[in-house]
C-alpha cells in the first residue's frame, strides 16, 4: 500500500483564498495524494487573553493576541465548498483538521471521509468523542503525548465508535522547527507495538530527511507543512517545505517505497542478467586430459559463473576427467 502524504498548508495561506488555491496547485505538482488545510470558529478555540505560542511569537506581530492572529486565518462554510471543489477538480484529496465542535460538524457536513485530530486535541475528551461518533477513518497526531495519553485518545474513539482498523496514529513533535535531537523517530515503533495500529509521521523538522527514514521504518502516512515561500509573513511559513522541496520529498518517499520492496531474498530482475559475468566457475587451471583426476593441482575457480558452481568444488575433487580440457577452459564433464 502506497504511503499517503499530506501536503499540510494549514493557514499558510495567509486568509486570502486565492492563496489557498495556489497551495492547492503547489501540492498536486509535487505528487502529494492530500493538501489539509485548518478548520475553525475562532470564537471557539482561543479566548481572547490566550498567549501565543513561543514559536508564533518569534514569525509574528508580538503586539498581536493569538486571538487576532488566528482570526485573519479563518475560512468560513461557503470558502470551504469552493476549495474543496476546486480540489475535486484537480483531483486530489482535500483534508481539513477542525479545532471545535462546530467545526467538526462543518466538515461532516460537508462530506470528508478521513478526519485529522490535531496533537493539542488529544486531551480534549469531548472533542474526540465527537469525532469517533462519526465513524470516519481518523489519523491522530501524538505531539506532546505520553504512551497513557495515546492510549486513553484511541480508547475513546474507539469507545465512541470508531474501529482501530480506521486509525492511523502519527508520531509528532509540536515544536516549530523541531530540533533534531528531539524527533525521537523511534517513538513511532513504540506506537504500532503498543497499540497494533498502522503508524505514520507528523513533520516539523526543517528539511525532509526524518521523513524518509520513517517511510524507511514503517510510516504508512507522512504529514508536512509546505509554504509558497518562507519569507511570508505568518506563524508557520518558517517551519515549512517551499514547493521545489515539497517535489523532492514526495519523489525520496515514493523511490523508498520502489526500494523497500518485497521481504524476499532472490536476484533481481535487473541484476540477473549479471549473475554470469560476476560470479564464477569451476575451470581448468591448466590443459586436462581425458582420464586425468581432477584435483588442486589442475583446477581452480574463475569467472564466468555459467559453469559448474565453486559451491560444488568438493564433489569435483576426486572426480575423472571424460574429455580433454584447455587451460581456463570451463569443467563441464567428469566421472565421479
Amino acid at each position: 500500500m502506497s504511503v499517503f502524504i499530506i501536503a499540510e498548508a494549514g493557514v499558510n495561506h495567509n486568509g486570502s483564498v486565492q492563496l489557498a488555491k495556489r497551495l492547492i496547485d503547489v501540492a498536486i505538482d509535487s505528487g502529494a495524494d492530500a493538501v489539509k488545510f485548518q478548520t475553525f470558529k475562532t470564537e471557539n478555540l482561543v479566548s481572547k487573553n490566550a498567549q501565543k505560542a513561543n514559536y508564533q511569537k518569534q514569525t509574528t506581530n508580538v503586539s498581536e493576541s493569538q486571538f487576532d492572529m488566528i482570526k485573519k486565518f479563518e475560512f468560513g462554510v461557503g470558502i470551504h465548498r469552493e476549495l474543496i471543489a476546486y480540489c475535486q477538480e484537480k483531483n486530489i484529496m482535500f483534508l481539513s483538521t477542525p479545532f471545535d465542535h462546530d467545526s467538526i460538524d462543518m466538515l461532516n457536513n460537508l462530506g470528508l471521509e478521513i478526519f485529522k485530530i490535531p496533537s493539542g486535541e488529544i486531551t480534549n475528551l469531548p472533542y474526540l468523542r465527537s469525532i469517533g461518533s462519526l465513524g470516519k477513518k481518523v489519523i491522530l497526531s501524538t505531539g506532546m503525548a505520553n504512551l497513557q495519553e495515546v492510549s486513553d485518545a484511541l480508547n475513546i474513539l474507539i469507545d465512541a465508535g470508531t474501529p482501530k482498523e480506521n486509525m492511523t496514529v502519527l508520531h509528532a513533535n509540536t515544536m516549530y522547527p523541531t530540533p533534531m535531537e528531539d524527533v525521537n523517530l523511534n517513538a513511532m515503533l513504540t506506537i504500532r507495538k503498543e497499540f497494533g495500529v498502522a503508524i505514520g509521521y507528523s513533520d516539523h523538522t526543517l528539511g525532509v530527511e526524518v521523513d524518509i527514514a520513517a517511510v524507511a521504518m514503517g510510516a504508512s502516512c507522512i504529514e508536512k507543512h509546505f509554504t509558497l515561500d518562507r519569507v511570508m509573513d505568518g506563524p508557520d511559513h518558517r517551519a515549512s517545505l517551499e514547493p521545489e522541496e515539497l517535489k523532492i520529498m514526495v519523489r525520496s518517499i515514493r523511490n523508498i517505497e520502489k526500494a523497500l520492496g518485497s521481504s524476499d531474498k532472490k536476484p533481481s530482475p535487473s541484476e540477473s542478467v549479471n549473475i554470469d559475468s560476476a560470479r564464477k566457475s569451476i575451470v581448468a587451471k591448466i590443459d586436462i586430459n581425458k582420464g586425468d583426476i581432477l584435483d588442486e593441482n589442475n583446477l581452480c575457480v574463475k569467472r564466468p559463473g555459467s559453469g559448474i558452481s565453486p559451491m560444488k568444488w568438493d564433489r569435483v575433487l576426486g572426480s575423472i576427467s571424460i574429455k580433454n580440457y584447455q587451460k581456463d577452459e570451463l569443467i563441464d564433464r567428469m566421472r565421479e
